[in-house]
């Protein structure tokens, strides 16, 4: 239409990129050494580093800043895909302050306790972190999370399973799901143990919450004075509705019931995040292979959690040989042989007729490794 040729509109368009970032730069006259920075000190490609160019302003000859923060960066321990991680959606970090803007703040994650590769991790994954207020975001978050849980140790611990809670001003999105819980009968300790166990629940929508909880108590029929109720809410919010149905497509697939499903997630709700190439390879061994019937998997859901290959085979070999050679008076069921301890069961069914029968240890041994 405007009768430029493919080729023509393609030189077009880069001369004008061109033109567009040359003109970013306070002075034409003067290069652009950001570019090439991130190609050289992190080993950008040249057109990640372009791209993340463009989002700030020049980087001009004598200017130390971003080697400052480079440095800092990897004296906290941070390698170069850690920081490529942090600067690529924000290079405007690596003119940031090392002494007024980012040593406050890794210092607070220390005062807490994080150090080492605990503190790297954190930081690494904490996306915004460094780009947020230390004392209008920051300081407030830290300080809910200590009168909330207690302990540094134990703040510290929640920040090391989810540090995209430094994404949230805590001590609003925190408390508003906290307070709905309390107000709907949870006792302050059954939430504190969610929250260790899966704090990003608690800084989600208060009316994603509200969904996951109805479908809890409707759909599985987990009602909130059941200890199974919070690691109900767990399993849901980590499951997509898609990826939920799937895998309850794959129980019915087996001919289980909606009551089977039901009893199975009454009595162990996390059973539901077992992968689904598991959940097929669990099932047809149990219900195939050795009979067992959906109800009885279902009452005993554990058997779903369990490795096949690093416990139920090789424990089944032990089993079924015990019965053979008939060395124990009496072999208890395969369920109660799979569910001990690992202790357990070297005590009880593999030491004892080592001598008699070694080829049980050895057996034992072998099928373990």
């Amino acid at each position: 239409m405007f009768g430029v040729g493919k080729n023509g509109g393609r030189r077009h368009f880069i001369s004008m990129y061109c033109i567009k970032l040359e003109l970013f730069c306070s002075s034409t006259t003067t290069p652009n050494l950001m570019p090439e920075f991130l190609v050289n000190s992190l080993g950008f490609s040249t057109e990640k580093a372009i791209s993340a160019s463009s989002k700030v302003t020049c980087l001009k000859p004598g200017n130390s800043k971003p080697n400052l923060v480079l440095n800092f960066f990897k004296q906290i321990g941070l390698d170069n895909t850690q920081i490529k991680i942090l600067v690529y959606p924000a290079p405007r970090l690596l003119f940031a302050d090392v002494g007024k803007t980012l040593e406050p703040k890794v210092r607070v994650l220390q005062e807490i306790g994080l150090s080492g590769s605990d503190l790297v991790r954190v930081i690494s994954k904490s996306g915004p972190f460094l780009r947020t207020g230390l004392d209008t975001s920051i300081r407030p978050s830290l300080e809910y999370l200590r009168k909330l849980l207690g302990k540094d140790e134990t703040v510290a611990k929640v920040l090391k399973r989810s540090p995209a809670l430094l994404h949230y001003r805590l001590d609003r999105v925190m408390a508003r799901n906290i307070l709905y819980f309390l107000n709907h009968g949870c006792s302050s300790l059954d939430i504190e143990k969610l929250i260790l166990r899966n704090p990003t629940i608690f800084v989600q929508k208060l009316e994603w919450l509200e969904d996951i909880v109805q479908r809890v108590e409707k759909d599985f029929c987990i009602c909130r004075d059941s200890r199974m109720f919070y690691y109900g809410v767990e399993m849901l919010s980590s499951l997509s509705k898609s990826s939920l149905e799937m895998k309850l497509g794959i129980f019915r697939s087996f001919g289980w019931s909606d009551s089977d499903i039901i009893t199975m997630v009454q009595r162990l709700p996390l059973c539901l995040t077992t992968s689904e190439v598991k959940l097929r390879n669990v099932l047809k061994f149990f219900m195939e292979e050795l009979r067992y019937e959906s109800s009885y998997v279902a009452r005993h859901p554990t058997l779903i959690m369990f490795s096949l290959e690093k416990r139920v085979l090789p424990r089944i070999k032990i089993w079924q040989l015990l019965k053979e050679k008939q060395v124990i008076k009496k072999v208890p069921c395969f369920y109660t042989v799979i569910k001990c301890s690992e202790r357990e069961f070297l005590e009880n069914y593999v030491l004892p007729v080592r001598d008699e029968i070694p080829e049980v240890y050895e057996l034992y041994i072998k099928s373990r490794n």
